[in-house]
């Protein structure tokens, strides 16, 4: 554990977390291309989510896909840099915080819910041409997705107090 402690405080120390909490400017601006990610990541998700939970039925699942998952994947190009170089900056406190080990683990349970969707209810559907309706266990991704992106955006605030 003492080593974990020390390579916390190494990374907080290192010349990149220092340069950031230095600059007047690039700490906020990290913060806002975060966010920005965060908008393109769950806002897609939320959009996909809904449409699976039976909302906006004129518009075909395998379009709607198509047009929004590079929105997400464009989020997550934002969000996973700035996010490591915004833990750089407070490492020590972060690295030993529940509520930033829950964010993680909340969205590693994200992650795992997307790949099960795509994976092995999404692709299937597609294979086989299908059109309307996904089958239920579509619409219980859609619910663990909302529900796990709100707790991770909640642990995200909650991480700022």
């Amino acid at each position: 554990m003492q080593a974990y402690h020390q390579w916390l405080e190494w990374l907080e120390k290192s010349a990149w977390s220092v340069g950031i909490r230095q600059s007047l400017w690039l700490y906020p601006a990290l913060e806002i291309v975060h966010i920005l990610g965060i908008v393109f990541l769950v806002g897609a998700a939320f959009l996909f989510d809904l449409r699976l939970l039976g909302f906006s039925r004129n518009l075909p699942v395998i379009a709607l896909s198509k047009h929004l998952l590079p929105w997400s994947q464009r989020g997550l190009i934002l969000i996973v840099p700035s996010g490591v170089l915004l833990f750089l900056t407070n490492a020590q406190a972060l690295g030993v915080d529940p509520v930033f080990w829950t964010k993680v683990g909340l969205i590693v349970v994200a992650a795992l819910n997307v790949l099960v969707f795509h994976r092995f209810i999404y692709e299937p559907f597609k294979r086989c041409g299908a059109e309307g309706e996904l089958p239920y266990p579509a619409r219980l991704c859609g619910v663990v997705s909302i529900g796990v992106w709100v707790a991770v955006v909640a642990c995200g605030r909650l991480l700022a107090y």
